[in-house]
């Protein structure tokens, strides 16, 4: 299938998509039954598995025949810049939220999406634990374990479940007491989602996020009416040079637009 066929065509990969994520959950499964190795990688430290390895080996794989003419960008797999000039790339994340991973709790998810023309068409997030299946194809709304889901409505921050890193949340319920703070989500691509399927209002997060942790959830996202921007109100363009991003947010618009003066009024050191 040519590239410039993937966004047209997302639709028909959905179905093999669902089913590769859900083998891919269980190969993370049980890796974690056992003894696992565990490592740290990078400048900060970050941790990593044999878990994560074995999920990117697969879907490099399992992906890879189902989209032969798409390129790959993984958390996992050394960087290639070839794939930069590629229309069509799948994105991964075998497991984000590693530290939820190895530390058995239920918050990390696998993460999948297919992007053309620097933005995901077709995006799966699967959490194994909790057995929910987020799935999403460009103009065609977003589900969770085939239902469909939307964010919550409104506008303002009254009540307004909020999820983001703690210090974040301090210095907005310093100015906005009305929110409220929600426990950590160790996945960010699940945070992102919870605000797609209504369970927060908003979700923050601080610069530093990769392809990998956003392209699935943007997409899910937006088919559930949201919006994923950087705190100028910017989208988020995928397969780039850079790969790294600035401080984000995910709200309905309205809220979104209120977080965004808020932050720039208020909180310019998230700005």
């Amino acid at each position: 299938m040519p590239a410039s066929n993937f966004a047209s065509d997302a639709a028909a990969l959905r179905e093999p998509l669902e089913l590769i994520m859900r083998e891919a959950g269980q190969i993370a499964r049980e890796t974690a039954r056992g003894e696992f190795k565990r490592w740290t990688k990078g400048h900060d430290n970050s941790p990593v598995s044999e878990g994560d390895i074995a999920v990117n080996n697969f879907l490099r794989a399992r992906l890879g025949a189902l989209a032969p003419d798409a390129g790959w960008l993984s958390e996992e797999t050394e960087d290639d810049p070839s794939a930069r000039s590629m229309d069509a790339v799948w994105i991964v994340d075998p497991i984000d939220g590693t530290r939820a991973y190895i530390t058995h709790r239920h918050d990390w998810t696998v993460s999948v999406a297919l992007v053309a023309g620097g933005r995901p068409q077709l995006a799966a997030l699967f959490a194994p634990v909790t057995d929910e299946m987020f799935m999403a194809v460009a103009g065609q709304g977003a589900t969770r374990n085939g239902a469909r889901i939307a964010v919550s409505p409104g506008g303002d921050l009254q009540g307004a479940r909020l999820a983001g890193p703690k210090r974040v949340l301090d210095r907005l319920v310093a100015v906005s007491p009305q929110a409220r703070p929600q426990d950590k989500v160790f996945s960010l691509a699940l945070r992102l989602t919870r605000v797609a399927e209504g369970v927060f209002e908003a979700a923050l997060s601080t610069p530093g996020s990769h392809d990998w942790d956003l392209a699935a959830a943007d997409l899910l996202v937006h088919e559930a009416g949201g919006v994923l921007t950087d705190v100028a109100g910017r989208s988020l363009l995928y397969n780039q040079a850079k790969t790294d991003h600035g401080a984000l947010i995910a709200a309905s618009p309205a809220r979104h637009g209120t977080l965004i003066e808020l932050m720039r009024d208020r909180l310019p050191e998230f700005a």
